[in-house]
C-alpha cells in the first residue's frame, strides 16, 4: 500500500490574522492603548513600536505606547532614545480613559502589567504560554516563536511595504534579546523571520544600543552581586539586596550564568516593597518557568520559557531586614527541594580570595 507523502509543518502565526483583525475594527478599536509589561524589555517595547506602525501608518488607528515600572536597563533607554520609540510611563486614569487596549509580550492575566485583571482586553500579541486563553477579543499566542517581535515581524513582512529602518532596528534587537543571539530559536521559520529583517535594520545604532555606556551603580551591583555569590552543585545564588532597578536583578543572574560550573543561576533583589527573582539554566528542558512558579507562594507570580525565568512579589512595606532574609532563605530551601539539592549542602563562595 501507497503511503501518504506527510503533510508539510504549518507555523502557528504569519502576521496576516492580525492584519485581518485590525482592517476589520479599525474604525472601532481607535484609540488604542497599547500596552507592555512593567518594566520593559527590548523584546515589549519593538514589538509596541511595530503594532503603532502597523496599526497608525496602515489602518490609521490612533494610538499611545504605555508601560508601567521604570526603563531600568542602559541598552533599553538607549534603543528608546536612538530610535525615537514614542513610549511613556502609563498614568494611573489612562486604562479607564481607553476603551480599547492591546497588550504586547504580556497578556490581561499576568501579574507583571497595569492592566485591570477583571477587564477584557482587545488585542493580546504576546509569546508566554498561559494557563489559560487570554481574556481578549483577539489574541496571538505562540510560545514557540522565540520572540514576541517575530509575531510583529511576520505581520510586517506580509504587508509588503517598506519597513522603516528604526521598526526594523528595534524588531533585529528584540528577537536576538529574546532568543540569546538566536541560540534559543526553536523553530526554522523565527531565523527565517530574522532573516528577512536584518538587512533592513541600522547595523550602526544596534550595536550602539548593544554596548552602551554603563553607570557606575551597575558595576557596584554587579560586583556585589560576586562577592554575594555562592555556589554548591551547579547552582549559583546571589542576594543583591537593595537596588536602583528590577533590571538589575535579570543583568546579574545572566551574568554568573556564564560561570563555568553553573547549571543554574538565580537571583534576588528588593525594590521598594517588592522582591525580584531571576532564574537562568543551562539546559532548555529544565523549563525555568515551571521551575520559578513551583517555589513561589502564587504561580502567577512568576513566568517564563525555556532557560529563562523571573517574577515578583510583595514582601511589605517598612519590612524589617531580618523579614527580608527570611523571605529570600525560604526561597532558597524551595529551589533546593525542587532541583533536588540536599537542604544541608553546604555553599561556597566561588569568587572570593
Amino acid at each position: 500500500m501507497k503511503r501518504k507523502s506527510p503533510k508539510p509543518r504549518t507555523f502557528p502565526n504569519d502576521g496576516r490574522p492580525l492584519l485581518r483583525f485590525l482592517a476589520k475594527k479599525r474604525n472601532r478599536i481607535s484609540p488604542l492603548l497599547i500596552l507592555t509589561h512593567d518594566f520593559p524589555d527590548p523584546d515589549a517595547l519593538a514589538s509596541a513600536f511595530a503594532l503603532q506602525y502597523i496599526a497608525e501608518r496602515v489602518y490609521k488607528i490612533q494610538s499611545r505606547i504605555v508601560h508601567g515600572g521604570i526603563v531600568g536597563r542602559m541598552e533599553n533607554r538607549e534603543m528608546i532614545r536612538l530610535l525615537k520609540i514614542p513610549v511613556h510611563k502609563i498614568r494611573s486614569e489612562e486604562v479607564k480613559k481607553y476603551p480599547c487596549v492591546a497588550l504586547v509580550d504580556t497578556q490581561p492575566e499576568f501579574r507583571n502589567n497595569s492592566f485591570p485583571k477583571s477587564r477584557r482586553a482587545t488585542i493580546v500579541i504576546d509569546q508566554h504560554a498561559s494557563v489559560r486563553k487570554p481574556n481578549s477579543e483577539f489574541a496571538i499566542v505562540d510560545p514557540e516563536c522565540g520572540a514576541t517581535s517575530v509575531i510583529l515581524t511576520k505581520a510586517l513582512l506580509a504587508l509588503k511595504r517598506e519597513i522603516p529602518k528604526s521598526i526594523a532596528t528595534a524588531l533585529v534587537y528584540g528577537i536576538l534579546s529574546d532568543t540569546l543571539d538566536l541560540y534559543r530559536a526553536k523553530r526554522a521559520d523565527v531565523i527565517e523571520t530574522y532573516l528577512k529583517i536584518i538587512h533592513r535594520c541600522d547595523l550602526r545604532a544596534l550595536a550602539h544600543i548593544q554596548n552602551p555606556s554603563r553607570s557606575k551603580r551597575f558595576f557596584q551591583t554587579l560586583g556585589q552581586g560576586i562577592h554575594n555569590a555562592v555556589t554548591w552543585k551547579g547552582l549559583v545564588v546571589s542576594h543583591l539586596e537593595e537596588i536602583s532597578n528590577p533590571d538589575l536583578v535579570a543583568q546579574v543572574a545572566e551574568f554568573l550564568m556564564t560561570y563555568e560550573k553553573c547549571r543554574w543561576s538565580f537571583c534576588t533583589g528588593r525594590f521598594h516593597d517588592r522582591l525580584y527573582v531571576s532564574l537562568r539554566a543551562s539546559h532548555a528542558a529544565t523549563k525555568a518557568g515551571n521551575l520559578l512558579r513551583d517555589i513561589l507562594v502564587q504561580r502567577e507570580d512568576a513566568g517564563g520559557h525555556g532557560t529563562i525565568a523571573g517574577g515578583s512579589f510583595q514582601v511589605g512595606k517598612n519590612v524589617s531586614e531580618r523579614m527580608w532574609k527570611r523571605v529570600e532563605h525560604r526561597l532558597i530551601e524551595r529551589l533546593l527541594k525542587r532541583l533536588r539539592i540536599p537542604s544541608k549542602s553546604r555553599f561556597y563562595r566561588p569568587f572570593s580570595n
